[in-house]
């Protein structure tokens, strides 16, 4: 038994000062070990004499516990030497730094996550695109860019639909503008000289009125097609977690009327709609109530400043009935009208913008069942001066629940 504990000791003191020579350290010449260093150790070796042969079964017991100790210290020195190896060699290395790299290393072996649960997909980095993007940015970029919303939600099979549809409501509008523009200088040069109402200038003014009508028509196509597939790309965005009240927003920010469609209060829809199609048509009655009444204020104004250059009289459409003053005075109500049309469409578009921005919070708004008041009374003790101490007060608490 003595025997055994001799060379335990000699076994740590032994630990302690040797070092392998497969673990040895690659030092520089300004490497410092302070506090001393613990060797790896490949075994114990406990060996006894013949002499021994008759120790008790204590003694087993201790070699098997000093055989445990050697294979944990061993693994042990391994992993520090795989610490050590991998600090810089012209640093000092103190047994702190050690203890960081230990403490270090145990942080890393309890937060790594699973094997299978580390993302092996490469991350894309960039303004243009990446694999973070808000949805506010892809909207702004397929605003510029149409099509970006689909390339980045990797839904290519829309691309040929939308530049087919883009590209077919812009070749017609472009086609009919061409069409229109000439009709109208000719319709202009001709009033611009007299508003008599003659057989030609009727057959112009209906052919202009129709080659504007399907210009407009082209042209909502266009607009139509343009804002559908930026709202697409809003509606099918999915890289980050967006809240239906932010993509309602969107929605209703891009073309009015699809926030409401997008919170399934379809029956808001014919007043939006509506609203809309009441107010351009407003906009565009006053429009051309203002540039009528604009061009025969102009040609009275030319007559009454040098009328012997009108021998036939007054060439504006009424020919003199009405005075420049009056017609001045109708000038500026249609103008009036015309901007108020345009200030209540601004309105209606904001309006539009935050119902939808409300009804996508009141879609999700827990309303309990619960609605209550509680009524109950109550004592407080307060810190009166003049009665030198606490006195109590009496009331009642109040208390709604919805």
């Amino acid at each position: 038994m003595a025997r055994i504990r001799f060379r335990l000791l000699l076994a740590l003191a032994a630990l302690l000062v040797w070092l392998p020579a497969d673990a040895q350290l690659r030092r520089g010449a300004r490497t410092v070990v302070s506090g001393g260093m613990i060797a790896r150790t490949d075994s114990l070796r406990t060996q006894t004499d013949p002499s021994d042969a008759g120790s008790d079964s204590a003694d087993a017991g201790l070699a098997a516990e000093i055989a445990a100790l050697d294979s944990l210290l061993t693994a042990e020195f391994r992993a520090d030497s795989v610490l050590l190896n991998e600090l810089r060699t012209d640093d000092i290395v103190t047994l702190d730094s050690l203890a960081a790299a230990r403490f270090a290393r145990s942080r890393a072996s309890e937060t790594a996550p699973p094997a299978d649960t580390i993302r092996r997909t490469p991350y894309r980095k960039g303004w243009f695109m990446s694999d973070s993007m808000s949805l506010s940015k892809v909207c702004w970029i397929s605003t510029v860019v149409p099509g970006y919303g689909q390339i980045y939600n990797k839904q290519y099979w829309k691309l040929p639909v939308l530049y087919g549809t883009l590209g077919a409501g812009l070749t017609l509008f472009i086609h009919e503008n061409n069409r229109y523009k000439p009709l109208k200088r000719e319709y202009e040069a001709i009033t611009d000289r007299s508003f008599s109402r003659t057989p030609e200038l009727n057959a112009l003014q209906t052919r202009m009125i129709r080659s504007n009508t399907r210009r407009q028509l082209y042209l909502g196509l266009t607009i139509a097609s343009y804002a559908y597939f930026i709202g697409d790309a809003a509606v099918n965005y999915s890289t980050n977690d967006v809240s239906q009240v932010k993509k309602a927003t969107t929605l209703a920010c891009i073309f009015p009327g699809a926030g409401q469609i997008y919170n399934k209060s379809y029956w808001k829809v014919p007043f939006v709609v509506g609203g809309f199609a009441s107010m351009i048509y407003c906009i565009d009655w006053n429009n051309r109530g203002y540039q009528r009444y604009k061009k025969a204020y102009n040609l009275l104004s030319a007559y009454e400043a040098h009328p012997e250059d009108f021998p036939d009289g007054p060439t504006d459409e009424f020919h003199g009935r009405y005075s420049a003053s009056f017609i001045l005075n109708l000038r500026n109500n249609f103008r009036r009208n015309r901007d108020l049309c345009i200030i209540v469409t601004g309105a209606l578009y904001i309006l539009q913008i935050v119902d939808a921005h409300v009804d996508a919070h009141l879609k999700d708004y827990d309303i309990s069942d619960d609605l209550s008041i509680n009524l109950e009374p109550s004592v407080d003790y307060t810190y009166v001066p003049s009665a030198g101490g606490n006195r109590p007060v009496f009331g009642f608490n109040m208390s709604f629940k919805f």
